[in-house]
């Protein structure tokens, strides 16, 4: 008989489970920190020094994932040789750490281990029942022609316009349609992009970079498959479609109505300025951060308002962050049923699982927690005021990258605090969980069941 003959029989299936949410996490934690000591080093810094591990470690965590939140001048401050490095780890954390090593893996060895396999399609949701290569190419090829066509088109518009020439316009188009497609909001002009708030030949092709990378693969995949033809979508697809157009559209609405007269944002452009800035950044809450106006300058009331759509994010299996959109979607159809009084949970014509129910309720009152515990850290830690720490932390964890302008001056222990937050959200509160469990025991009986009062 053999020695483990006495384990239970889904033990194996559990760990196999869990493996592929560690393998994810640490991923993320090993690119973050082999970034890191690249920025520290004095080759990446333009003065030649070595930059403190807290800053180095910041920036590649913000680079990783995906988020845009900076402690230095990106312009400025790194060499072209931290640039790349940069834009190397943006690239690595919007496509999926897991999903690139397939890729790899796929090119060098011609095969695919089962633990990489399942990562990967923990990384990338791709979709069921197709075979992880097929996938991976697919994602590779949807990233890469997106990338590429947004890169042409602002390179010869910083070429053509801007008095560039062509080598460092091709570079700004490529750095900028790689940080714009990952949402990453890095870029490399010291104000961000308030230099080209009024022009629509560099906001709006990012524009809509940011929102195909915000939409998720599997999303892409399926467009790129069906077209139009809806009947052929997935529930998954058309909530993202729906709820995209709905943020878009509010988020709009919301940041151009509350900022029109503000001289120090929208007040000061024209009209048509006016409505292209608000929409540039309504996409940006997205989880992307550039910014085409000044972010510390807005009523606090928009910023309340944008704080929301940070937490809520973009696409799931995207290279957006937030609790995610489908996430939201399914709340508010639970709300509707429970407000009508009917037994289960329709969407879209199609009835909604028991279990995603719960996995939606976690991952918001989780990724609500990480919120309120961050943001009371950086009321703790410093002497900012509690709307505009509450901005950071909502940026942090949605991975937006969006700031008041108070990340450069927070102290060490603050910056440790974004750190963690940027992380959570990049990995996810379920992903992280998961990988730190150790065991999930099924239950083998039921308690009696109780209703106890609510509201």
């Amino acid at each position: 008989m053999r020695a483990n003959s006495s384990r239970p029989p889904h033990s194996r299936g559990q760990i196999a489970l869990a493996q592929p949410a560690q393998v994810v996490a640490l991923g993320f934690l090993g690119a973050i920190l082999v970034g890191g000591l690249l920025l520290a080093s004095p080759w990446a810094n333009s003065e030649g020094q070595f930059t403190s591990l807290v800053d180095a470690i910041f920036t590649a965590t913000s680079a990783v994932c995906v988020t845009g939140l900076t402690v230095v001048d990106t312009a400025t401050y790194y060499t072209l040789f931290g640039k790349i490095i940069i834009i190397v780890l943006i690239q690595l954390g919007g496509l999926g750490i897991m999903l690139v090593a397939s890729l790899l893996s796929m090119l060098l060895m011609g095969k695919i281990g089962t633990l990489t396999r399942l990562s990967s399609q923990r990384e990338s949701s791709a979709l069921s029942g197709q075979d992880i290569r097929t996938a991976a190419k697919t994602v590779l090829f949807l990233s890469l022609s997106i990338e590429a066509l947004t890169a042409c088109v602002l390179a010869i518009r910083f070429w053509l316009s801007y008095d560039h020439s062509l080598p460092l316009a091709l570079w700004h188009g490529a750095f900028h349609s790689i940080s714009a497609f990952n949402n990453a909001g890095f870029a490399l002009y010291s104000d961000n992009l308030m230099g080209f708030v009024d022009d629509p030949w560099i906001s709006l092709p990012i524009s809509f970079a940011i929102i195909l990378g915000g939409l998720g693969f599997p999303v892409l995949v399926q467009l790129r498959r069906y077209g139009s033809n809806t009947l052929k979508w997935s529930m998954n697809t058309r909530l993202v479609l729906l709820m995209t157009a709905i943020l878009l559209v509010g988020g709009t609405a919301f940041i151009t109505i509350m900022e029109w007269n503000n001289p120090k944002t929208l007040g000061a452009l024209d009209p048509a300025g006016r409505l292209l800035a608000g929409f540039f950044q309504s996409v940006q809450t997205r989880t992307a951060g550039f910014n085409s106006i000044d972010i510390g300058a807005m009523h606090p009331a928009t910023w309340l308002g944008m704080d929301v759509l940070m937490f809520i994010g973009a696409g799931p299996a995207g290279t957006a962050g937030g609790i995610k959109i489908t996430t939201v979607a399914v709340l508010a159809f639970i709300i509707i049923t429970e407000l009508r009084g009917d037994a289960a949970v329709n969407v879209l014509g199609k009835r909604l699982s028991r279990s995603v129910h719960r996995q939606a309720l976690t991952v918001a009152l989780l990724g609500a927690a990480a919120v309120f515990a961050g943001t009371m850290c950086l009321v703790l830690f410093t002497d900012y005021s509690l709307d505009r720490c509450l901005f950071e932390a909502s940026s942090a964890f949605g991975t937006v990258g969006l700031s008041t302008g108070i990340t450069a001056d927070l102290p060490d222990a603050a910056k440790a605090v974004l750190i963690t937050l940027m992380y959570l959200g990049r990995v996810g509160v379920l992903s992280l969980g998961s990988a730190l469990a150790l065991r999930n025991r099924k239950a083998l009986y039921e308690l009696p069941k109780e209703r106890p009062a609510i509201g």
